[in-house]
């Protein structure tokens, strides 16, 4: 019931702008009914996307959706395609850089250093002994 109070919702707003825009109005039941029609073709496209996902973990023998099946049922929309690729990219990296702030916490924490400190400490070790 929210999701389909969200998306009643953002009908209203953007027929509101194309009100404002192209000097037209729309009737309240105009609204109900272009929310009702693009409510039941989300569900039905989820669905069809739900079955996709199905097969497709099914004919790799998995039962994990990857990215990479995502960006497979996208391929057809470039647009689409790009905004999955640079959002699982972001994704990616922000992974990477907890990963390595929680590393570099449990070194501290145990008292070890980085590897750029032990680095840092190997170099200054080497300087002082040449002198």
């Amino acid at each position: 019931q929210r999701l389909k109070a969200a998306v009643h919702y953002t009908v209203g707003c953007l027929c509101q702008e194309v009100e404002e825009d192209k000097e037209v109005q729309f009737s309240k039941q105009s609204i109900a009914a272009i929310s009702e029609i693009t409510f039941r073709q989300c569900v039905s496209v989820s669905k069809n996307v739900k079955g996709c996902f199905l097969i497709l973990c099914r004919h790799a023998k998995r039962t994990t959706v990857t990215t990479e099946d995502v960006k497979l049922l996208a391929r057809r929309s470039n647009s689409l395609l790009k905004y999955i690729t640079q959002k699982s990219e972001e994704l990616a990296s922000s992974n990477m850089e907890q990963k390595e702030r929680k590393k570099k916490k449990s070194s501290a924490a145990k008292g070890e250093r980085t590897p750029g400190e032990r680095e840092a400490a190997v170099t200054e070790n080497e300087d002082s002994n040449m002198a």
